[in-house]
């Protein structure tokens, strides 16, 4: 089985999804329902598609805006413990190092050759799509190919899950996609890919994701359960602005 090690901010307002909170009506409290809703859905997912779920997260006071008094490891169990089928099954462990690619890099690394894991894959909680059917095929890739790559627009990644270490250092720097590729093929690694899903980190991604959460309900399909609900609470949806779209609010409709 993959260790899935999903790479987690503290739910703290202001401290999540500060692009959106700048770009789109979502208040800082908005952001951070969002946020949370989405971790729900990544990790009940991570469980359901029979990954190993590692909640890597950061401390407290390595980001700002958390209270002296806050506690990131209880914050999230607050959050995760009554939604997940095997909240016992949940590890939880400190993020080390100085930037994303380093974090990644650290546990990755660590996992496979302190601990001996197969595999381990890193993702956001930023993905709502990514379900138990997309976690499971993922599994199955890794087993014959050493790196594993979940594209999404601007040349970022969603997922990525490694059988052998990179080297990590500024392994994300933009395209992420090409990056890490072009590393892993510098190790001598095969290179497998996912299907393209959207993330949720800029008013482009939140414009995608509400319209196509929207229109999945309209069609009676399946969603990630908790974005959608806070999406419908928040009352978001998508609004011809001009040439573009934009994200709005029913409640500031006139």
């Amino acid at each position: 089985m993959t260790t899935v090690a999903v790479l987690a901010d503290p739910p703290v307002e202001g401290a999540v999804l500060p692009e959106l909170v700048a770009s789109t009506p979502l208040s800082e409290s908005d952001a951070c329902q969002l946020y949370e809703a989405m971790l729900v859905d990544i990790c009940t997912a991570t469980q359901a598609g029979g990954g190993d779920l590692l909640v890597n997260y950061r401390e407290s006071e390595a980001v700002a805006g958390a209270p002296d008094d806050f506690e990131t490891e209880a914050a999230l169990r607050d959050v995760l413990d009554d939604a997940l089928d095997a909240p016992g099954e949940a590890r939880y462990e400190v993020q080390v190092g100085e930037t994303f690619a380093g974090r990644v890099g650290n546990t990755t690394t660590h996992l496979l050759e302190e601990e001996d894991e197969r595999s381990v894959a890193a993702i956001k909680p930023t993905t709502p799509f990514l379900g138990r059917e997309q976690i499971g095929s993922a599994a199955m890739k890794i087993r014959s190919s050493d790196v594993v790559l979940g594209p999404t627009t601007d040349g970022r990644v969603h997922y990525a899950a490694f059988a052998e270490p990179i080297n990590f250092e500024n392994a994300y720097e933009r395209p992420a996609v090409e990056t890490l590729t072009e590393r892993a093929r510098d190790a001598g690694l095969d290179v497998d890919f996912m299907p393209m899903l959207p993330v949720v980190e800029t008013e482009r991604d939140l414009v995608d994701v509400v319209a196509r959460v929207r229109s999945l309900l309209r069609a009676e399909r399946n969603v990630p359960i908790e974005t959608a609900r806070v999406i419908d609470e928040l009352g978001l949806y998508v609004d011809a602005d001009g040439d573009g779209l934009t994200v709005g609010r029913t409640s500031d409709r006139s």
